[in-house]
């Protein structure tokens, strides 16, 4: 049942006539339980409460099915933005952000220059950037971008995904350029062709890329909310005498937040994805799709309505 629910919800996430309705009725609906709300300066206080308990964020202005070459560059201004603000509010907090929307399916020469408009000004300010990873049709295309960006920034990230049979060689690959690496585990449907179909499959190779991420002395952004994996996490940081300030807890908004006051508590780093935007359908089914026990705080949300 948990699959065919996977299954719907991550269907209707790719749904661009839904997305579309979403975006024209804004967050109501239930939108609220995993987005800050609709404004930039509403993403903004909600940094500014995690920050109040001892934890970080991560800023991504929500946006899909970007078409024009005026929507893209709309988009990379959207992140510009989102940079001065949280310099000017100093909250402690970096930009999470989507190829797509910068115009990787428009031309790959326009994306390119859109985020280097967006890595110069992060430069200015000391900040960084995490270029999030979508499904495997775009992933070639991320890292021709990655490459072509790292020959004269360092101030970025990416992110790999353990559902993927590449994933280990990625990550070994990715060593070699100290790459500060985001590891999760998957939220697209794909083709069993690419990627592990069964989730004992996945998280085995999500404890395999955390380890080798962990152990290469490069920077380890482990994004989660499985318990045994945080243990996983725990355990080998322990054994390997890994510093607390080479790793941290990635969780999203919304989702499990007194695992993450726990972990702070802890004495652990725990960095939060706050997401912003009236773009926000697609984004919360994939997040439905991950955990389908979340579609009882959606429908409270509605009928609170």
């Amino acid at each position: 049942m948990e699959k065919v629910l996977r299954n719907f919800f991550l269907y209707l996430a790719n749904h661009q006539r839904l997305n579309q309705l979403a975006k024209k009725h804004g967050l109501r609906f239930g939108g609220r339980r995993f987005v800050a709300g609709e404004t930039l300066a509403e993403g903004i206080d909600v940094i500014k409460a995690l920050n109040r308990q001892g934890m970080m964020a991560t800023l991504d202005h929500l946006g899909e099915f970007v078409d024009s070459e005026e929507e893209a560059n709309a988009m990379a201004e959207h992140c510009i933005e989102a940079i001065e603000s949280i310099a000017k509010e100093k909250v402690d907090a970096n930009l999470s952000l989507k190829l797509t929307s910068m115009g990787l399916d428009i031309a790959y020469d326009l994306c390119l220059h859109n985020m280097e408009r967006i890595l110069e000004v992060a430069r200015k300010y000391r900040l960084f950037v995490r270029i999030d990873m979508e499904d495997y049709a775009h992933l070639e295309n991320t890292f021709a971008i990655f490459h072509d960006l790292r020959e004269r920034y360092d101030n970025f990230g990416l992110v790999i995904q353990a559902y993927l049979y590449r994933s280990v060689d990625d990550v070994k690959a990715l060593a070699e350029w100290k790459t500060n690496l985001r590891l999760v585990k998957g939220a697209y449907k794909e083709s069993p062709e690419v990627a592990f179909p069964d989730k004992k499959d996945v998280d085995e190779n999500y404890k395999k890329i955390i380890q080798l991420q962990l152990e290469s002395g490069n920077y380890a952004a482990v994004a989660t909310h499985d318990e045994n994996m945080i243990a996983f996490t725990k355990r080998l940081v322990k054994e390997r005498d890994i510093p607390l300030d080479r790793f941290e807890f990635q969780m999203l908004y919304g989702i499990r937040p007194e695992l993450q006051k726990q972990l702070v508590r802890e004495g652990y780093r725990v960095r939060i994805y706050v997401p912003y935007g009236n773009d926000w359908f697609g984004y919360n089914m994939r997040r439905l799709a991950e955990r389908p026990a979340n579609v009882a705080f959606v429908l409270k949300g509605i009928v609170k309505r």
